[in-house]
């Protein structure tokens, strides 16, 4: 009969299919679990006032039509609705999809049922298969990973949030409409059971056997597939556990899945006394905890409490006389294979001789080792304790008490036999791959020893003193051919032949008296160990090692193992060289990898490399946490080694009296120091000492693994700091800002020298790797910033800054700012308020208004810059944009409604536009006409005023930060800033003769140079931040008309002072003159070029109609507001680094030369 595996057998693949899909499946909930998105849980109140209207549970589906009428009726839920889209329809999909895959299998599996019994499969029926070893295997794991499938969507994935996902995905996505879509059926198998995965959460009725029927499956099927289960050891396990009190240890996986497959057919566990009792004598007479996948623990006293059956077959295993034996049984057994796998690791007692001798012994050992371990983990555990159950915690504390059970004796135990086994699973790899080539070595020296002995008997050799007997030299020469004979091939006889050879070699020396002869003797000695040797090697086979790997599976402790890690950190701690130890355990329970990724292999599957991709990953995860503990220890001396050098260990002056040596030697601390640092190289050392281990499929390097944890504790450190020295007080006078940029800088700075400091006694690049992790920080703070400005927002998972490996902490926010950056601009904002203070240009300070006193200088951006360094500043330049583009975006709505939407408003307007065309000439009666719009349109200028002023007061605060960063750039990176200016001018040159002659070449679309160059040239502050264009924008009627209005509007509550330029009249009605300029110039710079054309026209106009009606009346003062005016126009030309003829357009060049002497 044909092989139910091979690759033409249409029934074994089918089955292989289902069952590697079921594998994938399951891993792919696992992960996915992890990222389930936060909103989806509604757990604060922010979330659920703000959510709450547009994510729904299944109550939806009863209308759908009345909720979304609901959201139709206010806009801002729609847009909320809209945005909420766009950032969670990717996730939201990926989970869609997994569930609907655990649906597709269920129907497939169903398919395949029916398929068998109608006989689409030829000369196969669910009977024949059953009967097939790997059949009857394949079967049983399809039922049982479905019911996997199912407890783990419930256990990692609560109803609600599925059903949450899945309304979600039902109104945002496209693909339910399709014929195919099968949304009704996944959401029947998927709603919500009521179960909660919280400890001590009560449990639903007729849970979980409900949900497991929500998809009819044969009966037929479950029933003969559970009598199998019942009856046979469908994987032979018992081949490796030869002792009886094992024989619960050898069905463990098996009673799994009889455990999950129970609940298709729940009245066996009501009802059915006698199979119960036999289920639990075979596979719970000794254990009652179990692992169902990759270390999911069950507690049977708990889960078959509702079950009368099996309730009662269990009381016999759950007996407290059972417990106290079985608990000091294992407490014995633990105690004393300890002693003797303590004693098999000395060094030298495991040599390949007494290894090849021992194999029975040695593998009894390691099987009462990983049962014992087994049975003490698992009945141990505090995952599989509910601590509300008074009866498994007398259970639990009876184990405890009995097993006289101490976590790091287990650890120890556990440690122990995972160096053991992996020293021994080492050898017997070499062995096997030696084996052949040491075979064929001793035959040869067997057989030469014969051929020697063939000729000393010869008499032709002088010097033997052996007589001449050619019956021996006859006979030796033919025990030598009989040696060469053996053929390695053919095991059995070969080993049959050898048993006789020696024989008959021991019979020679007995009867021919050669015993008196000490060479010969010596001879026959020689070949006699040469054939034993043959047949040890001979027996090396390979079943050892796969008995080991049955008998050595750790994946029960796939989650267990967590509750160790504190122990494992606490021996790192104090002896640095246990990694090496802590290596074969890690490897040990790598081989729990094996588990779901069999049949995936067996398939041939595509998901092997992501499903063995995510379980290594965990692993190595895993690795990287219990040896977190060397970097925190590192950073932990570190601390101290800093403030050592600080503050006690005073600097070494150049010249210095002799008698004051001593007092500069300082010995105490330096030696402090030395002790430090040596401890320090004494971990590296630790870690380096693990070899470089393949976990699953991931190669872990200890000096990368060393490398990455110093970055995640140096991120961990240097966030918390971050994050804790920009804390500020709004309502603090003097503000705050100041001292704790400086107590910051002080912190960065130590962890900076201390970085220095160790880098040579860790073998590191100490800047390279504060450089990178600084700016992936800072970086980081600014994107989560920023997102509250984007509409599509970017997810820690899509972030470029964000690491598994290496994460930077996220903290709750303290105010409206999300992170530390968020709180640093504000509070810059807050104290440089245009309508607190006021901007000296020439000084480049701010001033209080009311008081006149300093607020803040350009020293503040040099200040940032020492404590964040190029990043900090640039970071807060990027939010500053964003900031920019809100204001404006904020402005142009307020322009709509205040201006555009009011009727009055308008008609000043337009009488205004009437009076003052065309713009070359000079309106008659000016003051009247220019006045009287200003007053009718009085109201509008006070929100205007404040939107221009905020968008000028940051552009101030871009201009500074650019100083500051072309500053420090041509100081310390001069050839970067020399290049990027000539690569400036380059381009621009290029690009301004390709306008000229489009023939010449221009950066094609694809070509991301000119958005590339950006970012260097805005990071070396070699841009200028008033030529930005923030938005795009639409034609606006009255613009041009609008701002020149605003500008005479303000000029009467400004005057002139020739020290400072334009300052205002009163602080009682606050208006700053630079961020007015540069507020309106952003802003013009936004439209086209025509409205700055029309705005200058105007103000143009404005100033030769007021000076003729002046010289007309005879007045000999120049007004103020012309004054005002002109310096607008003096300051616009100067911050646009324009020609001045831009201005003299619009006024005659002797009134700009001369105002400034009549005042």
């Amino acid at each position: 009969m044909l092989d139910f595996l091979a690759e033409n057998n249409l029934c074994g693949q089918a089955i292989l299919r289902i069952v590697s899909c079921g594998n994938a499946i399951i891993a792919e909930l696992l992960r996915l679990s992890e990222f389930i998105p936060a909103v989806f849980r509604l757990k604060d109140r922010a979330d659920q006032q703000k959510y709450g209207d547009i994510i729904f549970d299944f109550s939806y589906f009863k209308g759908p039509e009345l909720w979304e009428s609901k959201l139709e009726a206010k806009p801002e839920l729609q847009d909320l609705d809209e945005e909420f889209r766009e950032n969670n329809i990717e996730i939201v999909t990926r989970f869609y999809l997994a569930f609907q895959s655990v649906h597709k299998y269920i129907v497939d599996l169903n398919r395949y049922l029916d398929d068998l019994n109608e006989g689409v499969y030829i000369q196969q029926t669910l009977e024949t298969v059953l009967l097939n070893e790997d059949g009857k295997q394949l079967l049983c794991e399809a039922l049982y990973l479905y019911g996997v499938m199912l407890l783990v969507i419930d256990q990692k994935i609560e109803g609600e949030i599925r059903e949450r996902m899945l309304v979600s995905y039902y109104r945002y996505s496209a693909a339910r409409s399709s014929a195919d879509s099968n949304m009704d059926d996944i959401c029947k198998l998927l709603r919500s059971t009521g179960y909660c995965s919280q400890p001590g959460a009560k449990r639903p009725p007729n849970y979980p056997e409900s949900y497991f029927q929500r998809v009819p499956i044969n009966e037929t099927f479950i029933s003969m597939v559970i009598g199998r289960l019942r009856s046979d050891d469908i994987y032979n396990q018992v081949s490796a556990y030869p002792l009886p009190e094992h024989r619960s240890t050898a069905l463990t996986n098996q009673a799994a899945m009889l455990y999950v497959i129970l609940y298709f057919e729940p009245s066996i566990l009501h009802t059915h006394q006698a199979k119960m009792r036999e289920i639990v004598d075979k596979y719970f007479p000794d254990n009652w905890v179990i692992s169902i996948y990759m270390g999911i623990t069950v507690n049977l006293a708990d889960a078959w409490e509702p079950y009368k059956a099996a309730k009662t077959a269990l009381n016999n295993t759950l007996d407290l006389s059972n417990v106290r034996e079985q608990a000091s049984r294992y407490a014995t057994v633990s105690e004393r294979v300890h002693t003797q796998v303590q004693q098999f690791l000395k060094e030298g007692y495991l040599r390949e001789e007494m290894v090849l001798d021992n194999i029975p012994r040695l593998l009894n050992c390691l099987r009462d080792c990983n049962v014992a371990i087994r049975w003490l983990m698992l009945h141990t555990a505090d995952l599989a304790c509910d601590p509300n159950n008074k009866r498994l915690r007398q259970i639990k504390d009876q184990i405890l008490t009995d097993s006289r059970y101490n976590p790091k004796i287990l650890f120890q135990l556990l440690l122990d036999t995972a160096q053991f086994e992996f020293i021994l699973k080492e050898m017997f790899k070499q062995m096997l791959s030696e084996k052949q080539a040491k075979w064929e070595h001793y035959k040869k020296e067997g057989s030469e020893r014969m051929t020697e002995l063939a000729d000393v008997f010869s008499g032709v050799k002088p010097l033997t003193r052996v007589e001449k007997n050619e019956n021996l030299q006859a006979w030796f020469r033919e025990i030598s051919k009989q040696i060469l004979s053996l053929n390695y091939d053919d095991s059995t006889a070969a080993g049959r032949k050898t048993v006789q050879l020696i024989q008959a070699l021991e019979e020679v020396q007995e009867f021919h008296q050669l015993e008196s002869n000490l060479q010969v003797c010596q001879f026959l000695a020689d070949t006699r160990k040469f054939l034993h040797q043959m047949i040890r090697t001979i027996n090396i086979k390979e079943e050892v090692l796969i008995t080991m790997q049955i008998v050595g599976d750790l994946s029960f402790a796939w989650q267990l193992i967590d509750s160790f890690t504190s122990i494992m950190q606490e021996s790192i701690r104090v002896n640095p060289s246990m990694v090496t130890k802590l290596r074969a355990t890690f490897l040990k329970l790598a081989s729990a990898l094996d588990l779901p990724l069999l049949r995936i292999n067996q398939a041939n599957s595509p998901d092997l490399l992501s499903v063995s991709q995510y379980y290594s990953g965990e692993l190595v995860s895993y690795v990287r946490k219990v040896l977190q503990i060397i970097p925190e220890s590192m950073f932990t001396s570190l601390l101290k080694i800093i403030k050592l050098q600080t503050h006690d260990i005073i600097e070494v002056p150049t010249r210095l009296d002799k008698d004051k040596l001593r007092d500069y030697a300082q010995l105490g601390p330096r030696y402090e120091v030395a002790k430090l640092t040596h401890a320090i190289s004494i971990f590296t050392e630790g870690i380096l000492m693990m070899k470089t281990t393949l976990v699953g499929i991931i190669k872990v390097d200890p000096k990368q693994l060393l490398e990455d944890g110093i970055r995640k504790e140096l991120v961990k450190r240097v966030a918390f700091a971050l994050h804790r020295g920009l804390i500020f007080n709004p309502r603090a006078k003097p503000s705050e800002l100041m001292p704790k940029l400086k107590e910051l800088g002080a912190a960065m700075d130590g962890f900076h020298r201390s970085f220095e400091y160790i880098q040579d006694y860790v073998n590191i690049y100490g800047l390279k790797i504060w450089q990178e992790e600084v700016s992936r920080i800072i970086n980081y703070n600014v994107e989560q910033e920023c997102n509250n400005f984007l509409r599509t927002k970017i997810q820690d998972w899509q972030s470029m800054y964000q690491s598994t490996h290496i994460p930077i902490p996220k903290f709750t926010p303290v105010d409206e700012s999300v992170t530390f950056i968020g709180r640093l601009c504000r509070e810059i904002l807050r104290i440089t308020d245009p309508k607190m203070t006021c901007h000296i240009d020439q000084l480049n300070t701010w001033y209080d208004m009311k008081t006149h006193q300093e607020v803040t200088s350009s020293r503040l951006f040099s200040e940032i810059q020492t404590t964040l360094g190029t990043f900090g500043l640039n970071g807060l330049d990027r939010l500053l944009c964003f900031m920019i583009v809100k204001e404006l975006q904020n402005f142009l709505s307020m322009f709509q409604k205040i201006i555009l939407r009011d009727r009055t408003v308008q008609d000043t307007l337009k009488t205004l536009m009437n009076a003052v065309s065309p713009l070359k000439s000079i309106v008659a009666n000016s003051n009247k006409i220019y006045f009287s719009a200003v007053a009718k349109t009085q109201k509008i200028w006070t929100t205007y005023l404040e939107a221009i002023m905020k968008v000028g007061q940051m552009q101030i605060l871009r201009q500074q930060i650019a100083n500051e960063l072309n500053y420090s750039c041509r100081f310390d990176s001069k050839h970067l800033a020399a290049a990027l200016e000539n690569l400036n001018k380059a381009l621009l040159a290029d690009i301004e003769a390709h306008y000229q002659d489009p023939s010449l070449p221009y950066p094609k679309e694809d070509n991301t140079l000119l958005y590339e160059i950006t970012a260097y040239l805005e990071a070396a502050g070699i841009h200028n931040p008033l030529n930005k264009i923030y938005i795009t924008t639409k034609r606006l009627p009255y613009f041009p008309i609008v701002n020149f209005l605003f500008l005479i509007a303000q000029l009467p509550k400004l005057q002139y002072n020739k020290n400072l330029g334009m300052v205002c009249r009163k602080p009682a009605d606050p208006v700053d003159w630079p961020p007015l300029v540069l507020g309106l110039l952003t802003l013009l710079k936004q439209f086209h070029s025509r409205y700055t054309e029309q705005f200058l026209a105007l103000i143009g106009q404005f100033i030769r109609s007021t000076v003729e009606q002046c010289t007309s009346q005879k007045m000999p003062e120049m007004p103020a507001d012309v004054v005002g005016a002109l310096l607008f126009l003096e300051d616009y030309v100067r911050y646009t680094k324009l020609p001045r003829r831009v201005a003299e357009a619009h006024v005659p060049n002797f009134i700009f030369d001369e105002f400034r002497t009549v005042l």
